[in-house]
């Protein structure tokens, strides 16, 4: 039987600190994987959901976009993919008792994990303006009420419509179509503040904002750089993959602040080396940089390079340079013009070190780059991957097998998300096809992302919020601010599998819609319906889940939004017009709609039937052909930067544990990082926590400074434990959502407005 949800909070007072882990995986991790699931759905329901994820036949992972191969295994999950089974399919229930016997300010006092450990949300629940406790509301009643909220609206701009990478893309697609036919473009998504800085930087140097690879590609690759990555809890099933390249020969290059034992050393549970004989050494050099310090090395790779070929020649793929690519000179003379000393202070390694690191590229036949947040949270994120195309395209690394770009997406499905129009910058020929294929006129204007969307709401702009998935007042930065932008507006509405934060500060009155998770039954009109998602190598797929729902009368993503459409849209001159009763009951014809509005997508219900996978087109990868405004390829040229950190400060990165997929908490541990039973910890080097006149262990208040547009601002994070750890002098980590609150709002990349989460200027201050 599933156990009982906790009664308190984490205790971090009982904070255990010990060594941290050299290997990842191995039994241990099944042991943990099927621990938690047995809490959370008892033995039997554990056997048969874990059987079912990612097959052919089955429902795809809730967790990570990782993709899977055509040949699948018995048991093709990760440890962290089951906790995210176990957390949607438990046999806990919040439902209406519940709410009544808990106000929402007593809820609000309460920590994430445990408001995420209470289970499944099963009726809609209104708070009434100035109401103390969520009331149960019917289905028909709670969707009128959004309706007439949208209706009444002066301006459909007063409304924001946030979506998790979560959401399928039939239900993604009818979110952005309801939100376009309100006639707003106000689509904030997660994708704003992971991989927003990939999509710009890739857009404008090779034309498609997604990457090059697919998975047999990884397999066959020569080089593997992995940069601002730790897959062994983000991404476990990655290392699988990387284990598969070295046994073909692969060298494979972790480029991080932090070892993570993920990339050290892979016990992979599946076979006897994994279990029996000390697993698979995947990283064959560890290259320990600076935070911020990742433009430079790629700068530094690139510098060797060119060096190399006016030195020996035939380093160079020229012929490539020649014909598929613009910009080459002007690139290779600001390289040359950068000294190396000054690649020394942004990496914190010396020439020899970064020589050393750029002949690897040079000897490869076929290189990837594979990156994560580490890279993408910085203020010069967008030039740091600018130059890791540099680099690619010296040597004609994209557009052949094992070569290209890798941006590893965290999120199952926040690429397809985006590849269906959740995006409040849609190119005109989706919104031209979409507009011929509903008859309405789609708005232009750019609409919010993430960061423009809090402003709004913080200045009182915002009458509307409404949440597809996810958990924005804890992912989003800045924390106070978006609790306050949150409770000046009117509505807001979530539609969630679970209780979370965003439930708890809300607007004047709020809404909670419960819905199906993936491995739920979605059965309409007596048939049982399939969704679809695009992993993160740009393969789309069908799932369908196979549970009994929570609740009888629970609702679909798909079912709520075509509910809504139909109620906003009701003699709307000029909305989209759509037989949405029929949408409901049948998704098929919302992927046929999604096949005529978005090239890729033809024959689309058939090419995803029995378990089929099929890739959207990759010009770059398919056929060398890039879509860019010159047909190029585009070296550019990028002014180094890295971050400047004050006497007495340190660099601050937030990261997860391994306990946690992005909000949501499954467990008090990192096991990996030596750190049990709390998460209010920071990692420091020793030296440096001695040098700042504190002790180890010492618990100490995070104080993060800001220079903004009226001078120096303060944000606040109380009662964190100093944990000696082996980071890069004045560098340190932090988990989030504890400390996002230290990250300043209007603390952004250039480019692609992603908040600043691994550049956070700190101090360390006593508790008084």
């Amino acid at each position: 039987m599933a156990t009982r949800p906790p009664t308190q909070d984490i205790d971090e007072s009982k904070l255990r600190v010990g060594a941290r882990e050299t290997s990842a995986v191995g039994v241990p991790a099944v042991v943990h994987a099927l621990k938690i699931s047995v809490e959370q759905m008892g033995l039997v329901r554990s056997a048969q959901t874990l059987l079912r994820v990612n097959q052919k036949d089955g429902f795809d992972c809730p967790g990570c976009a990782w993709p899977e191969e055509d040949r699948r295994h018995t048991a093709e999950f990760c440890e962290n993919g089951a906790k995210a089974v176990a957390e949607e399919a438990t046999l806990r229930r919040v439902e209406p008792e519940f709410f009544a016997r808990h106000s929402v300010s007593e809820l609000s006092e309460h920590d994430d994990y445990w408001l995420g450990q209470q289970g499944r949300l099963t009726t809609p629940m209104l708070l009434d303006e100035g109401g103390p406790h969520y009331r149960p509301i019917s289905w028909d009643a709670a969707l009128g009420h959004i309706a007439t909220a949208l209706r009444e609206l002066d301006d459909p701009n007063e409304a924001v419509f946030y979506t998790s990478g979560r959401t399928s893309n039939e239900a993604a697609f009818l979110y952005q179509l309801l939100v376009r036919g309100l006639g707003t473009n106000n689509l904030p998504d997660c994708s704003n503040m992971c991989h927003e800085s990939s999509g710009s930087a890739l857009n404008q140097t090779i034309g498609i904002g997604k990457g090059t690879v697919s998975i047999v590609d990884i397999h066959e690759a020569d080089l593997l750089i992995v940069a601002g990555q730790n897959p062994g809890t983000n991404h476990p099933r990655m290392l699988s993959a990387l284990e598969k390249a070295k046994e073909r020969g692969a060298t494979i290059v972790a480029v991080n602040p932090l070892p993570e034992a993920g990339l050290l050393q892979f016990k992979n549970p599946q076979t006897p080396k994994g279990v029996l004989l000390g697993g698979t050494k995947l990283a064959d050099d560890f290259v320990q940089i600076r935070l911020g310090g990742d433009q430079a090395l790629f700068q530094a790779i690139g510098k060797h390079l060119l060096e190399a070929e006016d030195r020996e020649g035939g380093v160079l793929d020229q012929a490539f340079i020649r014909e598929h690519t613009a910009g080459f000179a002007d690139y290779a003379a600001h390289i040359v013009d950068i000294p190396w000393v000054q690649l020394e202070e942004a990496t914190g390694l010396t020439e020899p070190r970064l020589r050393e690191i750029a002949e690897l590229a040079r000897r490869s036949k076929a290189t990837i780059v594979c990156w994560a947040m580490g890279l993408t949270q910085h203020k010069h994120s967008v030039p740091t991957l600018r130059e890791i195309v540099n680099v690619l395209l010296l040597q004609g690394h994209i557009g052949r097998p094992g070569a290209g770009v890798c941006p590893v997406r965290g999120h199952s499905n926040v690429q397809g998300d985006r590849t269906v129009g959740i995006y409040e910058k849609p190119a005109e020929s989706f919104l031209s096809a979409l507009d011929e294929e509903f008859a309405f006129t789609s708005p232009r204007a750019h609409g919010y992302d993430t960061v423009e969307a809090i402003r709004a709401m913080r200045d009182g702009k915002v009458k509307v919020f409404m949440g597809m998935g996810g958990n924005f007042v804890s992912a989003t930065p800045d924390t106070r601010v978006v609790e306050q932008g949150m409770r000046n507006v009117e509505l807001t509405v979530q539609v969630s599998t679970k209780l979370n934060r965003s439930h708890v500060v809300h607007g004047r009155r709020a809404i909670i819609l419960p819905t199906l998770g993936r491995t739920d039954r979605d059965r309409r009109a007596g048939v049982d319906q399939r969704v679809s998602v695009e992993d993160s190598m740009g393969a789309v797929h069908g799932s369908r889940g196979r549970l009994a729902p929570p609740s009888d009368d629970l609702l679909s993503e798909v079912a709520i939004l075509t509910r809504l459409c139909e109620l906003v849209f009701a003699d709307r001159p000029g909305a989209p017009r759509a037989d949405w009763r029929a949408l409901e009951s049948d998704y098929a014809g919302i992927r046929a709609h999604i096949s005529r509005v978005i090239p890729g997508f033809e024959d689309y219900d058939r090419r995803i039937d029995k378990g089929r996978i099929f890739y959207l087109p990759n010009g770059p990868r398919d056929e060398r052909r890039f879509p860019t405004h010159n047909g190029k390829a585009n070296f550019t040229a990028n002014a180094l930067e890295y971050p400047f950190i004050p006497d007495g400060r340190l660099l601050l990165q937030t990261l997860r544990s391994h306990d946690q997929y992005n909000t949501t908490i499954y467990g008090k541990d990192d096991r990996y990082r030596g750190i049990h039973d709390g998460r209010r910890v920071v990692l420091i080097n020793a030296a440096d926590i001695a040098e700042l006149g504190f002790a180890a262990g010492e618990v100490v208040d995070l104080v993060s400074e800001w220079q903004g547009p009226t001078g120096l601002e303060e944000r606040r994070a109380e009662a964190f434990r100093l944990v000696p750890y082996d980071t890069p002098r004045r560098n340190a980590a932090a988990y989030y959502p504890e400390t996002n609150v230290l990250v300043p709002l209007d603390s952004t990349a250039d480019v692609s407005g992603t908040p600043t989460s691994k550049a956070v200027v700190v101090r360390l201050e006593k508790r008084v």
